[in-house]
């Protein structure tokens, strides 16, 4: 049946067309909360798409960015410009590495990967690149390629064969165990297994995100990036950190990167780096690596990047982040959320796992407990189930980005402590209706 709606033109992203959207059509934005048309606010427990980490319609924000576009709207980025530069700038300034970070700048984050793949690749005039099969790096090219879950099936046969591995789940451990440290010993003895195979010296990159962002929210051993790091420099391999959504005080920390105190040789960005007011992405480069384009082209380029507009939106964004100390609110939100999800544990059986850092954190929901059966397999042809809970959370007034059974709760860090409560309540009531749902089909 073809779907007939005000909205039937625009195609709906990872979704069958003949199933109309779920909930009201958003109007406008009130800070951690959603308004439709109808009025009707719903609070954004998910941050859209793990996107607008300060919300929604922020006053200075909007002036910055009308500012800039009365002023200049368009320059090439092969002209200086100093909102580019002063971007740049802080960005090195907040970034992990002491010895600081030259930016290159996209519109978002599949972009930035692409382009981090091809630094790492003129580099070191190597061609391979790794990447974990649980990842999401983007529908682009090179970052569709990288892609390990379902969603890189469509691009298939990719332009861009990584090579892949399998890293740790603790939660359902590929490697057969539930202790984190032998865990960590057997993903590195698989990685180093597969390194054997392909050989270290044509490898340029491994691309990972430092915690697994829509593919599960998987929060890894403690001491497998460290690992990591370790495996890599050995390797003369490159590390990269796709951070695009644990970026900018997701973590409790400007970047994963901090939080777990693991520096790569790169970090992509996205998303939070303006809470997606408009699009922006980037990589940053530590010094002591991005020197070596000093000799030789950085050849990769695109017409809108360091836009003005955009650099415009960054500014204002790192201002906000610190006026109001948001990435130190992230760590008070962690503490909040950690009590409320093992409370909700305790009250649900369908609960399996809750796991997260600051404010990011994923609920797996499973149809036994004991034997962790999931409540919906994750290449599931049929996720209906899936969609009749993310429906009724919109009609509790609540948005929760879910794949496959994994709630993402990822708030805007300008909410409240009331917001979140209410939200864990609202929470609460729909855990209860999908049980009871269960229970009676009819």
């Amino acid at each position: 049946m073809t779907r007939q709606d005000p909205h039937r033109h625009y195609l709906s992203p990872w979704a069958k067309q003949d199933r109309a959207p779920a909930g009201p059509s958003f109007d406008r934005g009130e800070g951690a909360h959603l308004v439709g048309d109808d009025g009707a606010r719903v609070f954004d427990f998910s941050s859209g798409w793990i996107a607008a980490t300060l919300g929604h319609s922020n006053g200075d924000m909007a002036d910055a960015v009308a500012e800039q576009m009365r002023r200049l709207c368009f320059a090439p980025p092969s002209f200086p410009h100093a909102l580019r530069s002063e971007l740049a700038r802080r960005l090195s300034d907040l970034s992990p590495w002491s010895e600081g970070a030259r930016v290159h700048f996209t519109t978002g984050g599949g972009e930035a990967n692409d382009d981090a793949v091809k630094a790492a690749r003129l580099l070191t005039g190597r061609t391979k690149v790794m990447a974990a099969y649980r990842s999401y790096h983007g529908t682009t090219g090179t970052a569709a390629g990288l892609t390990g879950d379902m969603r890189r099936w469509a691009s298939e046969p990719t332009t861009f064969p990584a090579v892949r591995f399998f890293a740790p789940y603790p939660y359902r451990s590929p490697f057969h165990t539930d202790d984190p440290a032998v865990e960590t010993a057997r993903a590195m003895d698989h990685l180093s297994r597969i390194v054997i195979q392909e050989g270290a010296h044509n490898i340029a990159a491994l691309v990972i995100e430092p915690m697994v962002g829509s593919s599960g929210v998987i929060v890894y051993p403690e001491g497998y990036l460290d690992a990591l790091r370790r495996f890599t420099e050995r390797h003369r391999i490159l590390l990269i950190f796709d951070e695009v959504m644990t970026g900018f005080g997701r973590t409790g920390a400007a970047f994963a990167a901090e939080r777990f105190g693991v520096a790569p040789d790169m970090i992509t960005f996205a998303k939070g780096v303006n809470g997606a007011a408009v699009p922006l992405g980037g990589v940053m480069i530590r010094e002591s690596v991005a020197k070596g384009f000093d000799d030789r082209v950085f050849d990769i380029g695109h017409t809108n990047a360091g836009h003005p507009v955009a650099m415009a939106s960054g500014l204002a964004a790192l201002d906000l982040y610190e006026r109001g100390d948001l990435f130190a609110r992230a760590r008070e939100i962690e503490g909040l959320m950690a009590e409320r999800l093992d409370a909700l544990r305790q009250k649900h059986p369908l609960i399996g796992d809750v796991r997260g850092v600051g404010a990011f954190w994923g609920i797996e929901l499973v149809g036994d407990r004991a034997s962790r059966a999931p409540l919906i397999e994750w290449y599931a042809a049929d996720p209906s189930l899936n969609h009749s809970l993310v429906d009724e959370m919109l009609r509790r007034g609540l948005w929760v980005y879910a794949r496959y059974g994994i709630l993402m709760l990822a708030p805007p860090l300008v909410a409240t402590d009331d917001d979140l409560n209410d939200a864990f309540d609202r929470l609460d009531g729909a855990l209860g209706w999908l049980a009871d749902t269960l229970e009676d089909p009819k």
